[in-house]
């Protein structure tokens, strides 16, 4: 039993009977998934989600991606990409490194990279951003403040001349 012919473990067996043999199956890849070969894998990317049946009322803070397709009223933070769904609805303040707005948004964001109102998405606040995109079809109303990154200040080393 412990040690199986090859011929054993090729055999084609009848539908409903057990498989016998007890090494683990490999995983098919889901077909939804792009074909990647095992060596150039790593490992996932971690998210959390608020489905569509959630509400949610108080703070959230989250390091990873974060999907909102439910409602949340309160902060919301990522250091991450922010993703409010279809389904989503927020009624409260934004900070994340990047959102995209597929639901309706009533409060202000702030994003220290880009912010995308998706066709069919709606905000109703202030944005402070360094980049933004609105579809057509969008619906935006409040305050655009656009942030540039600081320039690089020289300071002067020992022994340059220091300008008068």
């Amino acid at each position: 039993m412990w040690n199986k012919r090859n011929d054993e473990l090729n055999t084609v067996r009848p539908q409903g009977e057990p498989m016998r043999n007890s090494a683990p199956m490999p995983i098919a890849p889901s077909p939804m998934a792009p074909a990647a070969p095992a060596a150039t894998m790593s490992a996932p990317k971690q998210s959390a989600v608020i489905g569509p049946s959630m509400t949610i009322k108080g703070e959230i803070r989250a390091m990873e991606e974060l999907l909102v397709d439910g409602e949340v009223e309160g902060l919301l933070e990522s250091q991450s990409l922010l993703t409010v769904g279809a389904n989503g609805r927020v009624r409260g303040n934004i900070k994340a490194r990047q959102v995209a707005i597929f639901g309706r948004v009533h409060g202000n964001v702030e994003v220290t990279e880009k912010i995308a109102i998706r066709e069919q998405g709606s905000l109703i606040g202030d944005i402070k951003a360094a980049g933004i995109s609105i579809d057509d079809g969008a619906y935006f109303k409040g305050s655009i403040d656009i942030v540039r990154s600081e320039p690089k200040v020289e300071v002067p080393t020992r022994g340059s001349a220091v300008p008068a």
